[in-house]
């Protein structure tokens, strides 16, 4: 698929662009970001894009024993223009310093699956953050983007963990955190904090695309338990993670 599209200019931006520069993060709700992304691009997938959560694989790397995460990850990359490209599939890494739980270790997660890794939903959103975290930090040339699925399930007796790090930063340069999914949970707050711990604010995402962005060098992140509304229905909470990091920084 061609990528080679830029976000256009949209008046839109600035509700994400002022704050994120300003305050180092923002929640942006589903609908106006919806149609930010589709002033950017296509979402003619989406309902693929949306069941293709349904099919993630359990998570084996859990520190804490848990058996309530499910991902699939792909690694691309990305200049200022011109195509982003997906990688040959690689694992995930993060040092103790940004994950104290499951940090350490080179992390293998089934690929997310060619046909939603290249399909119009997922490029949009590379492209849009491409350009929104291209236009926050001019002095980076070349991007190293990793694309995260992730399906957090609560069931009675364990109550699933967006975060189970903790309050953290992720050690790259950006973040994105968009909703896909929210089905028979209860909590998933999220919560914002200065280095130092205290709070900046917090909201629930809670409708398809609602969508927090963060400027990681600046500020932590972490997502409270979820637990089952229904015990005896399935309960699961699916978002997508993209983060941004300098190549340099990468290399």
């Amino acid at each position: 698929m061609d990528r080679s599209v830029s976000p256009p200019a949209s008046p839109g931006l600035p509700a994400l662009e002022t704050p994120l520069a300003r305050e180092g993060h923002v929640f942006l709700q589903g609908e106006p970001m919806r149609a930010l992304l589709e002033a950017a691009g296509s979402l003619s997938d989406w309902d693929s894009f949306a069941a293709s959560w349904n099919g993630l694989e359990l998570d084996r790397h859990m520190a804490d024993g848990g058996r309530y995460r499910r991902r699939r990850h792909a690694v691309y990359a990305a200049g200022r223009d011109g195509p982003v490209e997906r990688q040959p599939h690689q694992p995930h890494y993060q040092s103790r310093d940004y994950n104290r739980l499951n940090g350490g270790v080179a992390r293998w997660f089934e690929p997310i699956l060619p046909e939603i890794g290249s399909g119009a939903s997922l490029d949009t959103l590379l492209r849009f953050c491409r350009g929104l975290f291209g236009r926050l930090s001019p002095q980076v040339a070349n991007w190293h983007i990793e694309a995260h699925q992730f399906r957090i399930e609560a069931r009675a007796g364990e109550a699933g963990q967006p975060t189970p790090e903790g309050v953290h930063r992720d050690g790259v340069d950006w973040v994105l955190v968009l909703l896909v999914r929210r089905q028979n949970i209860a909590s998933g707050v999220t919560t914002i904090h200065r280095p130092d711990g205290s709070p900046l604010g917090s909201f629930t995402l809670t409708a398809p695309c609602d969508a927090t962005l963060i400027d990681d060098s600046r500020v932590y992140h972490g997502v409270t338990a979820v637990q089952p509304l229904d015990p005896a229905q399935p309960a699961y909470r699916d978002v997508l993670v993209l983060t941004f990091r300098s190549e340099a920084a990468a290399s």
